[in-house]
Parts: C-alpha cells; structure tokens; sequence
C-alpha cells in the first residue's frame, strides 16, 4: 500500500542508514521494506509516536532489520523465497511435531543430533528444543529466566551447534523450533545489573518505582500468576532500592515494552535466532506484553500491537520463519493472537490449542464427551493461514481453562466441576487411578493446576503396581485415544517426549534444591533409553505405545483430508459418549474421513441414522485408517469398543 506520509519517512530513513549497508546486495530485502513499510510506521507511530525520539528509533529499527537480513545465509535466505511462494506450507498433514529438553533427552546439542533417528522413526519432523539459553543454574525457572538471549547455557553447547543442528535437521527435512522468552529477564542479565548500579537507560527497560504507591495500584487488579509460591507482582531489590515488577519469579524482571528500545533489542534477538536457523520461534508469555494500571495486564491491545510488529519486521528480514503465541488464555482470547485480519495471520501463525487439551482431559475424567462437545462449538474460528498446536502433554501444568458457560450447558457448575477435575486427577477423588500432583494450588479458592506425566495421568502408573493388566490396557487405550485426536483434529500435533513409550512420573526432581519446590518436574525427567530399547520387544507396553503412535502419525501423513484448511465438521450424533467429526479433503470434498472417539468404558453405538443428515450414507461396512481393516455396520449401526477411535472413508 503506498501512503505519502510513511515512504517519505522511509526514504529519509534509508538515506540515514549505514552506508555499509548500501554496499550490500539488498534487492529482496527493499522489496520486503517497500512492502511493509507503511504497516510497520502505522504500528510504530500508534505506540510510540508521540516520542520526540521517534524518528531516531525508527531509523534504529530499520537498521536492525537491514544488518540481520545481510548476515542471513544464502541457503536461509533462499527457504525464505521458497516459503514466500508455498506460503501454505506449514498447513500440510505431514508435520508432526515433539517438545523436548535437550539434556534430558540427550545431554547436549551434539547429542541430540545423534539421537534424531529415533525421532524419525516415529515419524516427528518438527523437533521443539525446550528453552537452552544462559540462565542463573539456581533461578532458572525451566529456562525461562534468562541472563543472555544470544548465548546458549554452557551444558548445552555453543550457537555454533545449534546451527549444525539445524543444518542437519534441514538435512532430514525437519523444522527447528526455539524459544524466545519476550516478556522478562533474568535480574542477573546485563541489562537488570546495569539498571541495578543506577543505569537510568536501562532501568528505563523495566518497569521500576521508587515508591510503593504505583505497584499497589497495580496490585489493585493484577492477578497472582504463582500465588503460592511467589504471591504478588513487584520485588524489593535492595541494591537498586526500587520496586521492580516481577509478574512470574522475584528473578524475573518484566520487560517495559512502552520504551521502544526494548522493543528493537528483543526484535533483533528474533532475528539473532532466525539467522541461527530455527524454522519456528515459540514467543514465550506474550499476553503479558503489556501492562497498564487499573487493567489486568494481560491480553491488552498494545501486547497484539506489538507482536504484529515483531511479525511485520520478521516479514522484512526472514519472511520463511513462523512464530508460535505461547498464550494459554480464555478461549475467547486466544483466537486474537493469529491476528486480526480477516485472512491473513498478522501476529503468530501458530496458537497452542490449551482448551482442547483441557476439553480431552475433561473427558478422561468423566468418561463422556459431553463438555468436549460442547467446548470445541465454542473454540474461535482461526484464520486461514494459521493453525493450531494441538498436544495431550507439555512441559507445563494442565490449566482447567474450558469456559464456564460451556461447562453450565454441558451440565455441569465450573467451580465444583473443575475441583472434581482436580481429585480426580491428583488420586483424591474415590477409584481414580491417575497419579497426578495439584501444582500451584491456591488456599483461597480451592484452585488448581495439574501436573504429571501422561501416563501416569491416565493411570498407567498405578496399574503397573498393582499388576492390573485390565487397567494396564485401558491406560494404554487411552493414551492412543488421545493421541488420535490430536493427530486428526486439524492443526499440528505436538508429542511430548516419553509419552510414545509411556514414561512415568519421576521424583528425582525432589533431590534437587533448585527443583524440588516446582512439582512440573515430575514430568520433565531424564528420558529411559533402556525404556526405549523394549519399543522393540514385542508384548511389551513400550511396543504397544510406540508402534501404534508411529502407524498413526505415518497414516496422518497420507491423509490429505488431514491438511488445516478448515476443512473440519463437527458432527451432533446425541450420544454424549461419543466425538465425531469429519475432515474433507481441500482438493477433493468427495473425500472425507469421518473420526469417531468412545471415551467412555463401555462399549458404545452410533447409528447410521445420526450421520445422515451430514451426508454420509453408510452401506455394509467402512475403511478404518487406523487398522487398515473394515468397520462391519450391523442393525444400522456401528459398534465402538470401550475408549476407541475410528478413523472411516467409504
């Protein structure tokens, strides 16, 4: 779009640039400038433009893209073109991806190059590294506090092997994902030691008060993210003397966005980790961009303001990388964070579906599909060329995020419903096999999270124990339902590494000092390489899990209805047992496949008669995907084993 206004400002800028930058070969990156330019003032100018410093930071901005883009490497530069012309790529079926830590599931960097052939086998092409920055060994929070965004903890290896890594997974045609923690610091990284000895610039990068009049206005409607175990927003520091907020941990010094040099340092850091070749970067805690008094400083308009710029500049400078919103928000809220044009993804192409993984949860619990019905009605429509991370498991907790009013229409009240949820999954609730721990549990209101391994959440554990090879079975039956589910649904499945060979929970963590306080480390141990040897051994629960994960994800490659063209169909068939939904092929809609789940454990019907009116007109019998066999109908109807799944095409 040209507009007056904003090109004279950018040929005024240009001419301000570098003049090494002129020397370059730039033809592409013009191009892209020219393109999104005024997208990019318009942006700028809402958050910052009443600065008298405006055009200074602008003409900073514009060198930041201009010197990343001339150190980007010829063969990332030419994925970028690729990837411009294919611009639907990541929307294919055949991506399916798996989050790990690297030192736990290989030690370092070179070893986990040495291990991808197990992911291979699997059939994973998309490998997310769990956080692997410089961070203070005590006040680490997972990795999330970081002390240095452009070097890698020392345990882990170098920058230099995260590119051969990345080399190496191009290689394989798999995609790199890695986290950028965009909302705080470590209060040892250099920016918070600096603001510390009196720095008014890099104060001026947090949010600091020498008074407690401003954070306690803050406080007025700022909810408690850790209420337990580290209640409030703001932190005393005592060598600076001032108020610092600290939304997560006391070490975690949240970023001041209104200042737009934080800004332009955290998009070149984006770029500093594009360049190093990661496919995808997961924008870590982006609903807490933005903070304002009176509000409670999450989901502000500003927060979205800011991540369509950080994409626009992306656009710029490495146009073949996605970003992924980590924002585990209302269902109302999440939609928000692909962006808000009508077509086109403006902020992230990726949003963690976390109502879904709470809506399958629900339904492990109750034994019905009755709320996991009803909140997939309820889940916003994404954007075209945007998809959902749909997982069972992850490094973190399991919030009990459905919305209330579909909990009411479901027939259920939120508050008891959710503390059922919470018994259940914890072992409190009378016959519940599942092993799970309440992770920051509030005193006040009875709330909690969730954490724990899947298999032990499905009540592997406990039968293993007790020898039960009934409960043994079901435990397993579940975990492929789930994972049916997410490889079917519409979006890419993210594994979670050890689900595929039913990992337990794990209580080394309690012999850690720095761990021991954080129960999510129950689920995020070392993982069982002799564990993963008997995915061989016939029989075992290791083969049982890994061989029948691995059919499914290589039969969801060959299932072109499976590509997210929002080409899912939910299906009412008045069995609230029961989630039905059909996928149709976006090149062929006489193609379709027609996904069934039984989540109750009891034998379940659904008759040929419910189908009808979404145009299935089923005869003798059906293909089912997942076991290559036929579903035989008989009495008009078609017979669903306890805590199944059917994947059918006529």
């Amino acid at each position: 779009m040209y507009e007056q206004a904003s090109h004279a400002l950018l040929n005024e800028i240009l001419q301000k640039l570098n003049p090494e930058i002129g020397r370059s070969r730039l033809r592409h990156f013009y191009t892209r400038l020219g393109a999104n330019f005024y997208a990019i003032h318009t942006l700028f100018q809402l958050l910052y433009g009443d600065r008298p410093d405006f055009k200074g930071h602008m003409v900073s901005l514009v060198e930041t893209l201009a010197l990343r883009y001339i150190e980007r490497a010829p063969h990332l530069r030419k994925t970028d073109l690729v990837r411009e012309r294919d611009y639907n790529w990541f929307l294919n079926q055949k991506w399916v991806g798996m989050a790990l830590y690297c030192d736990r599931f290989a030690e370092d960097l070179k070893g986990l190059r040495d291990h991808l052939p197990y992911l291979q086998e699997l059939g994973v092409n998309m490998l997310h590294i769990m956080p692997i920055l410089d961070c203070p060994p005590e006040n680490s929070d997972g990795g999330y506090a970081v002390r240095d965004f452009c070097k890698i903890d020392p345990r882990f290896g170098t920058t230099a092997d995260v590119a051969a890594l990345a080399s190496t997974l191009n290689k394989r045609d798999m995609l790199l994902v890695l986290d950028v923690v965009v909302n705080h610091t470590s209060d040892e990284h250099e920016w918070a030691q600096r603001a510390r000895k009196g720095e008014k610039k890099y104060q001026d990068y947090y949010y600091v008060f020498d008074e407690r009049e401003t954070p306690d206005l803050y406080e007025e409607t700022m909810p408690e993210i850790f209420p337990a175990t580290a209640p409030g927003n703001f932190t005393w520091d005592e060598e600076m003397g001032k108020w610092v907020m600290t939304v997560f941990h006391n070490y975690q010094w949240d970023l001041n966005y209104r200042n737009p040099e934080v800004l332009i340092e955290m998009i070149d850091i984006i770029l500093f980790w594009a360049n190093k070749g990661a496919d995808i970067l997961r924008l870590d805690a982006v609903a807490f961009l933005w903070k304002k008094v009176g509000r409670v400083c999450q989901n502000e308009r500003e927060a979205h303001l800011l991540l369509q710029l950080m994409k626009d500049c992306c656009q710029v400078t490495a146009p073949g990388v996605l970003f992924i919103a980590e924002a585990i928000v209302s269902p109302s809220e999440i939609a928000k964070y692909f962006g808000e044009d009508a077509i086109n993804a403006k902020e992230c192409e990726i949003a963690y579906n976390a109502t879904f993984m709470s809506l399958l949860w629900d339904a492990v619990a109750t034994k019905n599909a009755a709320l996991l019905n009803q909140g997939i009605k309820s889940l916003p429509t994404k954007l075209e060329r945007a998809t959902w991370l749909n997982y069972v498991r992850c490094h973190d907790d399991i919030g009990l995020g459905f919305d209330d009013n579909d909990a009411h229409l479901a027939g259920y009240d939120p508050v008891k419903h959710r503390r059922f949820l919470i018994d259940y999954f914890t072992g409190r609730f009378p016959g519940s096999p599942a092993r799970g721990l309440p992770f920051g549990e509030n005193p006040k209101t009875g709330d909690a999270r969730i954490s724990g391994s899947l298999a032990s959440l499905v009540g592997l554990e406990s039968a293993l124990e007790s020898q039960n090879e009934v409960a043994v079975d079901d435990a397993i039956k579940t975990i492929l339902l789930l994972h049916s589910m997410i490889l079917s649904f519409g979006g890419i499945p993210l594994l979670y590494y050890g689900d595929a060979i039913g990992m337990l929970n794990s209580k080394e963590y309690l012999e850690d000092p720095c761990k021991r306080d954080d129960n999510r480390w129950t689920h995020r141990s070392h993982f069982d390489w002799n564990k993963a040897k008997k995915r061989h051994q016939t029989g075992t629960v290791e083969h049982r899990i890994y061989t029948s994960l691995k059919k499914l994800i290589a039969q969801r490659k060959e299932t072109m209805a499976f590509a997210d063209f929002d080409n899912r169909q939910l299906l009412t068939v008045g069995n609230p047992n029961l989630l039905v939904f059909s996928r149709t092929d976006p090149k062929n809609i006489r193609n379709r496949v027609l996904v069934i789940g039984n989540f109750n454990v009891e034998a379940q019907t659904l008759p040929l008669a419910a189908l009808t009116p979404y145009g299935f007109f089923l005869q003798e019998s059906m293909q089912d995907l997942c076991s290559g066999g036929r579903i035989e109908v008989e009495n008009n109807e078609i017979a669903l084993p306890p805590l199944s799944f059917y994947w059918l095409t006529d």
